[in-house]
Formats: structure tokens, C-alpha cells, sequence
């Protein structure tokens, strides 16, 4: 009897255990992702498209940059020009023309004349090289010599102009050469064939220096003529001329793939950012940027994505052009975070056109100078 009491409670409890499952809904644990997690299709039903809200113009803010063109860019650069490595010239001991010599400076910055051993030449003028080739040149002979040194071709200074110009290419900078002498240099601007209508975008090219964009407005210095923008150019500048056919979004920061992905109507915010691969671990998705407008005068607009792809806000529809910067850490100062945007976006850009001009075999052109110095 006490067996049989045992078992109608085991029973009973078996019972009441199978009577608390429940079969609801269950704990989805991408429900209350974390920034930094991969937002890959958050908050989208397959069988609807996605809610979307459009940005208007209270949502951005125009950037403030401290980066704007300085009165010393317009000025001739005054220093001399110095030998580096793939330089070529030529070197004649006056009154002996057979001793005319064509020597290219080589990895090591050496040139070599005569029975003169290698001799450094990297970062000398032209008449600092005469003067080290005549000292050494006495040890070998009894009369002074007197050295003529011509500049033959210039392959250390070196111009990037890319995009939508006649001829783009790798160009030499042996003399001081501006923006608008660069731009005549590649053919000037390319236009759609048989017209004379331009395919360039000039709200969105760019000059960029030592991995910062310049803020040269080349609207206004090719359609107004405003040679306020016509700066002096500096060795490894690169000028692009950004074409105005292409419809693209570019996605950068932390993100997984950063790159430049074509427009199709309508592109959202969400799904741009899908397309790149997500964001990595630690992006701060409370403070995804949205860039819109030229680059001289971006407007900026700052969306909590973290709650765009938690289904807690609509998603944004971009527009072609827009730059969408996903940040590592929150932002100080919003002039000072454009800023950043804009001169990742300008690198981006020149790696990936420089990349593309390489593959294409795009080899140094205009480097053919001659120039015989005064000092003799």
C-alpha cells in the first residue's frame, strides 16, 4: 500500500511538471544585440520591405572644418630641387664631350661617374652635386675640373591624377605646377563622347596630401575661376576628379569589408551596411554618421543605429553619394569627427584608385624634363 501511495505521487508530479511547459515564443538571443554585434538583417521581414525614414534637413548639421586652404599653398614653393632616387642626368666635364655621361640615381640615392666610385647624391641640389663631383673629381686629376650637370628626367617627385581627366596617370613635379596646370597636364576634365557636357563631379573631387584632404573648392575654381583655389602641388599630392555618372554609397569605419557599393533605389541604411559584411566587435552603433553633400561643405547627421537594426526606430534611406562611417568610439566634437570621416574616406579613395591604376598598367607619364642649371 505505501509502494502503491509512492507511485501515484511520483506520477502526480510527472504530471504537473508536463503541465508547466509552455510552447510560446522562446528567447531569441539577437533580440537585444549589443553593439558591435553584425547587424546583417535585422528588424527585415523577407516577405516586406523594410520600413524606411528619409533625413531631412533639421537631421544634419553642417561641418565646421578647421582644414581649409592656407595663403602659403598659393605661393610658388621657393626651394630647390633636390636628386632622389630615379632621377636621371647628365654629367659632362666641360670642354670634353666624350666624357658625357647619362647616370640614373639609384635605390641607394648613389650616382656614378667616370672612375669616380658611388657617391651619395639623395636630398643634394644640382649645384651641391657639381661641387661634390668636382672635389672628388681632383683626386684623379692635376687641372680643377669643371663639371656641367644637366637634369634629364625626374622620377623621385612624382603627381597622382586620377578619375575623369583625359589621361590619367603618375605625373613628374620637376617645376612648381598648381591644380589647374595638373588638371591641363593629364588633357584636362573627360566629357561623354561627341558632347561637350563634363562627367566629372566637382562637388566631390579632391586634392589630398600626406593622408588629409585639402579643401580646394574645385566648383569654384573650374566653373567661377576662383584662383584663391588654385594651389601649388607638392610631391605624392593626389588630385581626383570624381566622376558624376557613378551612383555609389560608400561604407567605412567598423564595418567589415569597407568599400564603395552601387546605389539601386532604395538603398537603406541598414542594408548598406549588410552589404559590407556588418559592423565588427566594439563599433560604437550609437553614433553612425551619415555624410551628405560636397566636401569642401559636408552636412553630417548622427543615427542611433543600434536601435535602427533592434526594429526600436525606422530605418534611413540614403542617398547616391552619401558616406556612411560607422565609428570605433564616441565622437568630441562633431567638426573634428567630420574632419576624420572625410580624410578616411579621401585615403580610401587613392588606395583604391592608385590600386586600380597600377593593375591597369597606368605607367608614369610627362616625366621628360631638361633643365641645365645657371651654376656652372
Amino acid at each position: 500500500m505505501k509502494h502503491i501511495t509512492h507511485l501515484a505521487i511520483g506520477f502526480l508530479g510527472l504530471a504537473l511538471l508536463a503541465g508547466c511547459q509552455s510552447y510560446g515564443p522562446q528567447f531569441d538571443p539577437h533580440q537585444n544585440s549589443q553593439p558591435g554585434e553584425k547587424p546583417a538583417a535585422a528588424g527585415i521581414n523577407p516577405g516586406r520591405p523594410p520600413k524606411m525614414t528619409t533625413l531631412d534637413e533639421e537631421a544634419f548639421t553642417t561641418v565646421d572644418s578647421t582644414n581649409m586652404v592656407r595663403p602659403e599653398w598659393l605661393k610658388p614653393p621657393s626651394d630647390l630641387f633636390r636628386l632622389g632616387p630615379s632621377d636621371v642626368i647628365e654629367i659632362e666635364l666641360l670642354g670634353d664631350p666624350l666624357s658625357r655621361t647619362t647616370t640614373t640615381v639609384g635605390p641607394d640615392g648613389k650616382i656614378y661617374f667616370n672612375l669616380l666610385p658611388g657617391m651619395f647624391a639623395w636630398g643634394l641640389t644640382l649645384g651641391e652635386t657639381k661641387q661634390l663631383l668636382e672635389k672628388e673629381m681632383t683626386k684623379y686629376v692635376r687641372v680643377q675640373p669643371e663639371v656641367v650637370i644637366t637634369l634629364k628626367a625626374v622620377g623621385s617627385r612624382r603627381l597622382w591624377i586620377l578619375g575623369n581627366v583625359q589621361t590619367p596617370g603618375v605625373y613628374s613635379l620637376a617645376t612648381p605646377t598648381t591644380v589647374l596646370e595638373a588638371i591641363a597636364l593629364a588633357g584636362g576634365t573627360s566629357t561623354i563622347p561627341g558632347t561637350s557636357e563634363e562627367t566629372v563631379d566637382l562637388q566631390n573631387s579632391f586634392v589630398m596630401r600626406g593622408g588629409q584632404m585639402l579643401k580646394v573648392n574645385f566648383q569654384r575654381l573650374l566653373r567661377w575661376g576662383d584662383l584663391s583655389q588654385n594651389i601649388y602641388l607638392q610631391p605624392d599630392d593626389f588630385v581626383f576628379l570624381r566622376s558624376s555618372v557613378a551612383r555609389t554609397v560608400y561604407v567605412m569605419g567598423a564595418v567589415a569589408m569597407p568599400n564603395a557599393i552601387p546605389y539601386s533605389e532604395p538603398t537603406s541604411l541598414v542594408g548598406a551596411i549588410a552589404t559590407v559584411g556588418g559592423t565588427i566587435p566594439y563599433a560604437y552603433l550609437t553614433h553612425v554618421a551619415v555624410l551628405r553633400g560636397s566636401l569642401t561643405n559636408p552636412r553630417i547627421a548622427i543615427v542611433d543605429y543600434g536601435r535602427v537594426f533592434r526594429g526600436q526606430a525606422r530605418d534611413v534611406r540614403l542617398e547616391p553619394g552619401d558616406i556612411v562611417y560607422v565609428p570605433f568610439a564616441p565622437y568630441r566634437k562633431l567638426g573634428i569627427f567630420g574632419d576624420q570621416i572625410l580624410n578616411q574616406f579621401v585615403s580610401t579613395v587613392a588606395v583604391n584608385e592608385g590600386r586600380n591604376a597600377v593593375i591597369k598598367g597606368a605607367a608614369p607619364v610627362g616625366t621628360s624634363v631638361s633643365f641645365t642649371p645657371a651654376a656652372r
